[in-house]
């Protein structure tokens, strides 16, 4: 297979491969008797989708049940209006009868070492450092958090423990820089910082604490940094609380108080076409609802699964389905510290099989890293435990998919293929395990509830095959409440290209049987490794670097990563000839520096001049075909001088 897919072009699959049929095992779904069962629910769904957000919202506990399902003020939203609710306590109290010694989480680190937590060691971890946060940090209802650590249980802990007395935690991925730290904590006004000292991936010890303290320095905000300390060595600057001191006499038990289905539950900051992240506002009741019914759905979830998102929780995805999706409905989730590739490149089929890991969801960047190591690594192991697959975060591939579905499903095991943003909240488009057909390469169709389409410039339906903008005509349950602060940029980046739509940012086309089939971003997002990186973030990291005049960033396809991140950049007059090798290097580092090493850039291009319209408008196309190394295509005769694109050869 894997000469098949080096030596043949993406159509030549596509055409060899038919649609991969419903799995026989997976007919047993307690919501779904059969496929006929199936459609009748998504159609009635697409007539009436409040109708069945209504249903699915009373598999919670709700602390007092809604008057009104839903009201509508467009562009705002709001569901479950009267409803009182208590996320953490969904996550974590309501299992406890039947579920207090089942585990939750299964733990292990790079080097191999593992913790597990029961839903009773949970329950009570949570309780303590709640308890901590009211009567030692004087934390209440409507204050914010911010939570920046590796991906241990203390992460999970701090999550659920805001929740649970109705603070809203702002998560900011551990590998983000002082300045992007410090952006997100003044922009969310946090009081607190839940922090490590030390993190590890890679085989590298990450200096956690060194990046808090550079980011809270200018962040009045902050009283408190909560310190968990891996190294018995770090010592404790002003104003920092050892997170074991704060919280080992408190009591393990806590009552949970219910709060409105409105109420914020967290806010998670996304790049944009512009220089500034944008705060992301998500409800509590909402919210919950819709990641609590698609990781059922799904991920056709039993209680005997062993279930492993591979996401960090500083991105939507870890937020979603590796906590409040899994949790809420009671079941055992694996988290791993590390690279995929690390120590050796089996690691993650090697935990697969040590941990019996049934249903594994991951990105098509990592699976096109694991496709290029070699499949001699997931054949030394078994992974005969695994019976669903899922990927996340960018389209995947239909190399890819095939590859994925008989090297790792070893042909038998369905793949999810889901499509959602930071915004929706859960997934929006994906198949149901036992119910869809599935075609490599197409997300298939929209989850019940979710009234989605493919329009043109006018906001008509396109036909079939016919390329256009993904939205979605009805509000759902999980969608994003507003921009933290800014609400008439919410109203502007969402609800403005078409009236009473809410338009994704994605393009997409719809075949001849109602599959979508999802092409990536239309604005000046990159998507790097399903990270989503706004080009003017990065375009502001360059020029704030003495020695740039001025920049362009553009994404260029990249087989393994989606995208790979290209820089224009002119630098500033210079008496002296500039080492381009020696600069080029100066601005990665400087760019990893105030935005994170994930914003880095694969290749600067230095020019004398960038390609622009007579109205001072930079030229992207034409930027991304010379990233691409493609002939310069389309008109250029809005260009202020075509004859003035000359690179710089290094």
């Amino acid at each position: 297979m894997t000469d098949k897919l080096n030596s043949g072009s993406i159509e030549t699959i596509m055409k060899e491969t038919r649609a991969f049929p419903p799995s026989k095992s997976f007919t047993d779904q307690a919501h779904i008797n059969d496929s006929d069962s199936y459609q009748k629910i998504w159609k009635d769904s697409q007539k009436h989708p409040e109708k069945f957000w209504e249903k699915e919202a009373l598999s919670l506990y709700w602390h007092e049940k809604w008057h009104t399902t839903h009201e509508w003020k467009e562009p705002f939203s709001k569901w479950f209006l009267g409803g009182k609710i208590n996320v953490s306590y969904n996550c974590l109290d309501r299992h406890l009868p039947e579920r207090k010694d089942k585990l939750a989480f299964i733990w292990e680190g790079e080097d191999g070492s593992v913790r597990k937590f029961t839903y009773q060691d949970l329950y009570e971890e949570v309780s303590q450092l709640a308890n901590a946060m009211e009567t030692e940090l004087h934390l209440k209802a409507g204050d914010t958090a911010a939570i920046y650590m590796p991906l241990i249980p203390e992460a999970v802990i701090a999550m659920l423990a805001c929740a649970r007395i109705g603070v809203a935690h702002s998560i900011v991925f551990a590998g983000f820089s002082a300045t992007s730290l410090k952006d997100r904590i003044q922009d969310a006004e946090c009081k607190v910082v839940f922090t490590a000292d030390i993190g590890f991936r890679r085989g590298q010890v990450l200096d956690l604490i060194k990046t808090v303290r550079e980011a809270t320095t200018e962040c009045p905000s902050v009283v408190k940094t909560i310190l968990l300390r891996r190294d018995s060595l770090t010592t404790l600057a002003p104003k920092e609380i050892d997170w074991e001191k704060l919280t080992t006499k408190q009591s393990r038990q806590h009552t949970a108080q219910p709060f409105d289905s409105e109420h914020p539950l967290f806010y998670l900051y996304t790049s944009g076409t512009t220089g500034k992240p944008k705060g992301i506002v998500h409800s509590s009741g909402g919210y919950l609802v819709g990641t609590s019914v698609t990781t059922k759905w799904v991920f056709d979830l039993k209680e005997e699964d062993i279930y492993w998102c591979t996401a960090d929780i500083g991105w939507i995805t870890g937020h979603s389905y590796v906590v409040y999706g899994p949790l809420s409905n009671g079941a055992t989730s694996v988290i791993y510290e590390g690279g995929p590739l690390h120590p050796h490149p089996g690691r993650v089929w090697e935990i697969i099989d040590k941990h019996q890991v049934t249903i594994l969801y991951t990105a098509p960047t990592a699976i096109r890293a694991f496709m290029r190591a070699g499949d001699e690594y997931p054949q030394k192991y078994r992974l005969n435990s695994l019976r669903l697959l899922g990927s996340v975060g960018e389209p995947i591939n239909p190399e890819a998919w095939i590859w994925y579905h008989q090297q790792i499903g070893k042909g038998r095991c369905p793949i999810v293929d889901t499509w959602w943003q930071t915004e929706t909240g859960s997934i929006l488009i994906a198949p149901i395990p036992g119910v869809t057909t599935l075609k490599p390469g197409s997300a298939t169709k929209p989850f019940p509830g979710i009234v989605a389409d493919i329009v043109n410039e006018e906001g008509h339906s396109c036909a079939a095959n016919e390329g256009g903008y993904l939205i979605i005509r009805h509000p759902w349950p999980s969608m994003l409440r507003t921009i933290h602060k800014n609400p008439e940029r919410f109203k502007e980046q969402y609800w403005s290209k078409f009236k009473g739509m809410y338009f994704t940012g994605d393009g997409a086309h719809r075949d001849e049987e109602g599959y979508f089939w999802i092409k990536g971003r239309v604005d000046d997002v990159i998507n790097v490794s399903g990270h989503r990186l706004g080009t003017m973030e990065i375009e502001s990291a360059l020029v704030s670097h003495p020695r740039v005049a001025e920049a362009a960033v553009v994404g260029r396809p990249d087989e393994l990563k989606g995208q790979s991140i290209v820089a224009f950049v002119i630098p500033r007059d210079s008496k002296e000839k500039i080492n381009t090798q020696s600069l080029q290097q100066e601005l990665k580092t400087h760019v990893a520096k105030e935005i994170g090493s994930l914003a880095r850039p694969d290749e600067i291009i230095f020019t004398k001049i960038l390609p622009k319209t007579r109205s001072g408008k930079i030229m992207r196309r034409f930027l991304k075909d010379l990233a691409a190394g493609k002939e310069i295509s389309g008109d250029t005769t809005t260009l202020e001088n075509p004859g003035l694109i000359e690179l710089i050869k290094s």
